[in-house]
């Protein structure tokens, strides 16, 4: 029996013994799901490797009807590209001054692309549950699961981890803030700042500042552009965790929105650069 499992057993109030085992079931349960996730991943590299599921079943002492069931069931192996467990989603907040009470805001933009990345977190069988920064204020970046939707003018610590990345910087004019290919050298303006109906965003998992783990980032140069990284990742979330896994890299998504629509809803989105990975990724 597992150590934890004895360990509640052996609690002597009922009260107290319930709580416990409520927690170590939902922990059992999270981690079966993710063992499912991880078990599924590797009898697909196996497949892809040229092995036949018979060949597998023999290895691994079970049917091939088995192994073909297995290759379907559980939480698709890309959604370790969002996390194991449930996501935190950092979005920014505009602090309303005109109220005695003023309280952060969140964009219209914000929440339409929070929306959709707990929709796609959903299909991958991924809570989520969202904060609010005030502009300026700190992001707690050293934690797992963590997804950040908040431009670099919004947060003076990301900002920070922002600029550790060689291949793109964000920067700001006389004309305003854009994106710079440092490897090509191209500047990507926003065509929504000549009345345009198209964005270009950020898209990278950079490192967090204890050094123990990455996070995901994504922020547009106009807040719509973090829906259209939402998009680009509903439509290709699948090959880019089969590309990527969880390296860190970062990338220039171009979206284009209906202007007509009261949420700006995302038409089409794509890559305009390659996946850059920093020297030792």
């Amino acid at each position: 029996m597992h150590p934890d499992v004895l360990t509640v057993l052996n609690i002597n109030d009922p009260l107290t013994r319930a709580i416990e085992a409520g927690h170590v079931h939902d922990v059992f349960q999270k981690g079966g799901e993710e063992l499912a996730r991880i078990r599924r991943e590797a009898l697909q590299e196996l497949v892809s490797s040229g092995m036949s599921n018979t060949q597998i079943g023999e290895l691994l002492g079970m049917t091939r009807q088995r192994v073909s069931q297995l290759l379907k069931n559980g939480p698709a192996p890309e959604r370790a590209f969002l996390g194991t467990d449930t996501v935190t989603v950092v979005v920014a907040g505009k602090v309303e001054s005109d109220r005695p009470d003023p309280q952060p805001v969140v964009a219209q933009d914000d929440l339409v692309a929070y929306d959709h990345l707990k929709q796609l977190a959903r299909t991958l069988s991924l809570d989520t549950t969202y904060e609010v920064v005030p502009s300026g204020g700190f992001v707690r970046l050293n934690r797992d699961n963590l997804v950040v939707l908040c431009g670099p003018r919004h947060s003076p610590n990301l900002r920070e981890v922002i600029e550790s990345d060689e291949a793109i910087t964000f920067a700001k004019d006389k004309v305003g803030w854009h994106l710079v290919d440092n490897r090509t050298g191209q500047t990507r303006r926003s065509p929504m700042d000549e009345g345009e109906p198209r964005d270009f965003a950020y898209l990278a998992r950079l490192p967090r500042p204890d050094g123990k783990g990455t996070f995901l980032y994504a922020a547009g140069i106009h807040a719509v552009g973090e829906s259209g990284v939402i998009n680009y990742l509903e439509q290709h979330i699948g090959e880019m965790y089969r590309t990527l896994k969880k390296k860190r890299f970062s990338a220039i998504v171009e979206c284009e929105y209906d202007p007509e629509s009261p949420t700006r809803e995302i038409i089409s989105s794509r890559l305009v650069t390659d996946y850059y990975y920093p020297a030792g990724a």
